[in-house]
C-alpha cells in the first residue's frame, strides 16, 4: 500500500520554506498563487497538503501542529479534505484516462470560487501535476488567477523535470523544493520498515532519486518478493525484462529510464575507458525518450538492451 499525499501526518524537510510562508500569511501578504516545482516525488504534494491544512484549520479543534510538522487526524478539515468534501478545498489532477488536464475541470473550479466560501474562510484549489495543462485549461485558468475572488488561495505542483506554461509560470510566485541526503534518507527510513534506506543496496542510493521513488521502490520489492538489500541494478533490470513488467506495472513504466541511466552511471564509475559506455548510454536514452514521446517500438529497444549489455 502507498503513502498517499492528502493522507500524511507528518512532513519532513521544506521547515525553512513553511517558516517563510507561515509568517507571510500572518501578516497577510502571502501570495495567492504558490508554485511549488522540485523533483517528482521530493514531497511537494505532501507539503501542499499540510500547507492548506495549517490554513483551513485555523480556527478549528485539533489545528495543525507546527512545531511538530504535524496533521492531526481528528481534525475536521483534515477528514474533509481526506475524503474529497471539503467545502473551501478544491483538487484539480490529471484523470487516470485522460492525456491532460482539460478545461472542464479548469471551469468546474472557476464555478467553486464563484460560491461564498464556507464561515468565510480561505478557499483553497490545489492543482497538481500541472504540467498536464493543455494550452485551452491554461488560458481558462489564467483568467481566474489574475483576478481571484478574495481569500482564494491557489496552490500548484509542478514536475520540474517537465515543462510548463511560461504565462503561468510568470503569474506565480515559485519555491523550487529540494532535500538534503540526511533528509531523504530520515523521510525513507520513517516511511517504510526495518530501515529500508540504511539496508538498500547502495546502487540505488543516487543523489537524483527522491524519497518517493525510493518508497515506489520499497512497495514493488515487498509485492514482488524482492531481496532489496541483495539485489543491484543489474538484478533488477533483469527482473523487470524477464518478466515483462514494463508491460504490467506502471511504477515501472514511468521509472524505467531511471533505472537504465542508474546501469550505465555504475558502468562508467568503475570501467577507466568510457568512451563506449558514453555512446551506448546516449543511445539508449534517446532510443526510450524517442519511444515514450512517438509511441515507438518499446519492446524491441528493451530486448536489445538485454542481450548486449545485461548478457554481456
Amino acid at each position: 500500500m502507498e503513502k498517499i499525499p492528502r493522507l500524511q501526518k507528518n512532513l519532513y524537510g521544506f521547515n525553512d520554506i513553511f517558516l517563510i510562508l507561515k509568517n507571510l500569511f500572518e501578516k497577510k501578504k502571502l501570495s495567492n498563487k504558490i508554485l511549488f516545482s522540485g523533483q517528482k516525488g521530493i514531497g511537494k504534494c505532501t507539503f501542499a497538503y499540510h500547507l492548506s491544512n495549517y490554513i483551513l484549520s485555523l480556527n478549528e479543534v485539533n489545528p495543525y501542529d507546527f512545531n511538530k510538522k504535524e496533521i492531526n487526524y481528528n481534525n475536521k478539515s483534515f477528514k474533509l479534505v481526506a475524503n474529497n468534501s471539503h467545502p473551501n478545498f478544491f483538487l484539480i489532477n490529471l484523470k487516470d484516462e485522460k492525456k491532460s488536464i482539460d478545461i472542464s475541470q479548469v471551469r468546474t473550479m472557476i464555478n467553486f470560487t464563484n460560491k461564498t466560501s464556507f464561515d468565510d474562510g480561505y478557499k483553497i484549489i490545489l492543482i497538481d501535476n500541472v504540467e498536464n495543462l493543455n494550452i485551452n485549461s491554461t488560458n481558462a485558468l489564467l483568467k481566474i488567477i489574475e483576478e481571484p475572488n478574495n481569500n482564494v488561495i491557489f496552490i500548484l505542483i509542478h514536475d520540474i523535470q517537465k515543462k510548463i506554461f511560461n504565462t503561468l509560470r510568470s503569474r506565480c510566485i515559485q519555491f523550487k523544493l529540494g532535500l538534503s541526503t540526511n533528509i531523504k534518507g530520515e523521510i525513507i527510513n520513517s516511511l517504510t520498515n526495518d530501515h529500508f534506506y540504511t539496508q538498500l543496496n547502495s546502487d540505488f542510493k543516487n543523489h537524483y532519486n527522491t524519497p518517493g521513488e525510493y518508497i515506489h521502490y520499497y512497495y514493488f520489492c515487498l509485492d514482488n518478493d524482492i531481496d532489496y538489500i541483495g539485489t543491484n541494478i543489474e538484478n533488477l533490470l533483469k527482473f523487470i525484462l524477464d518478466n515483462l513488467l514494463y508491460k504490467k506495472n506502471n511504477y515501472i513504466k514511468y521509472y524505467l529510464t531511471n533505472y537504465i541511466e542508474l546501469f550505465f552511471l555504475k558502468k562508467m564509475k568503475y570501467l577507466k575507458s568510457k568512451n563506449n559506455v558514453y555512446y551506448l548510454y546516449n543511445y539508449f536514452i534517446k532510443k526510450l525518450d524517442n519511444a515514450k514521446k512517438y509511441n515507438l517500438d518499446f519492446e524491441t529497444l528493451l530486448l536489445e538492451f538485454n542481450s548486449k549489455l545485461l548478457n554481456e
